[in-house]
């Protein structure tokens, strides 16, 4: 009787990734190229490092003996999609906390950046203008966290140093080690306190358009509305209604539709920076998904549960 050998699909850019458990057998797919072997012998698949679900969900309805599925994202809600139309059940697995530091760090930056006013001082640069200003700064402000899960938790870390007065928000009531968290239930008083708002939840039928037209009229005039969750968190006819009138700016990795379309009116609309999703990538990146790549396939070869597990 041949025994089979359980076959690994991971990312092309993990050429290079060695310390691999034995008894596996490894492929490398880029996402663009001919399948590297036969996706019907794929036990765990670990998909390329793209946002094009399309790429992501190509071989899986061919994928007849896959058990896992490794997100290199802390979001999967498309991929969950995906797996979900499968007549087998599959383990899915985030990222967990190795996306975690950039994202906290890009949302600092967009704060800083948003409350300092940078975009108006490089529109004017651009323009060979100087105009000086009085920008708000983030010492001392009250910083509403939604979300508090591993970003949420890394970025309060980074806000220690301006002492800001930081709530925190999640699905339930709980304490965490630097105090309090609230549950979603108390959103519609604690935006009206909150200078900053600060959104890092998962996407779920609970959390889409959380930020509705009503949560953000609820936010206090002149507050600062930071996305590095998704896109569809917020209503963006209700977001660009409230920052088109200048009561409340905005700082955005994620979009709605995503990406916005040429000319789309949020480009345009003043008190708005727009990142194009980059929270998560940076150079200190890769060798965490790499840690975590090795520490989940170590488990798979020993048949133990992996870590990360967000649905079945």
């Amino acid at each position: 009787m041949t025994v089979r050998t359980p076959q690994v699909w991971l990312p092309a850019q993990f050429a290079d990734l060695t310390d691999l458990p034995p008894g596996l057998e490894y492929a490398r797919w880029d996402g663009r190229s001919a399948f590297p072997s036969d996706p019907a012998e794929v036990e765990f698949y670990a998909p390329p490092l793209t946002k094009d679900i399309d790429v992501i969900g190509r071989p899986l309805p061919r994928m007849t003996r896959l058990r896992a599925v490794q997100a290199l994202s802390s979001g999967t809600d498309e991929l969950r999609a995906e797996l979900d139309r499968l007549p087998r059940p599959v383990t899915l697995c985030n990222a967990g906390a190795a996306p975690a530091p950039s994202t906290a760090e890009l949302a600092l930056a967009l704060i800083l950046a948003s409350l300092r006013g940078i975009p108006e001082s490089v529109r004017a640069q651009d323009g060979g203008a100087w105009r000086p200003e009085v920008f708000p700064s983030l010492y001392g402000r009250s910083v509403l966290i939604v979300g508090y899960g591993a970003v949420g938790s890394a970025l309060e870390d980074l806000l220690v140093p301006f002492g800001c007065a930081v709530t925190r928000v999640a699905g339930t009531d709980r304490d965490a080690p630097r105090g309090p968290v609230r549950s979603a239930a108390h959103l519609p008083r604690l935006v009206a306190d909150a200078d900053v708002v600060v959104l890092s939840v998962p996407l779920t039928p609970q959390t889409r358009q959380l930020f509705d037209a009503g949560m953000l009229a609820g936010m206090k005039d002149g507050a600062l509305l930071v996305n590095v969750a998704r896109g569809a968190v917020v209503d963006t006819d209700a977001l660009l209604k409230e920052t088109h009138e200048g009561r409340l700016r905005a700082a955005l990795d994620v979009t709605d539709p995503e990406p916005l379309p040429p000319g789309h009116p949020l480009r345009e609309t003043p008190g708005v920076l727009i990142t194009p999703h980059v929270g998560a990538f940076t150079s200190s990146l890769w060798p965490r998904l790499e840690q975590l790549i090795r520490r989940q396939l170590r488990r798979f070869a020993a048949g133990e549960e992996l870590a990360n597990i967000v649905s079945r």
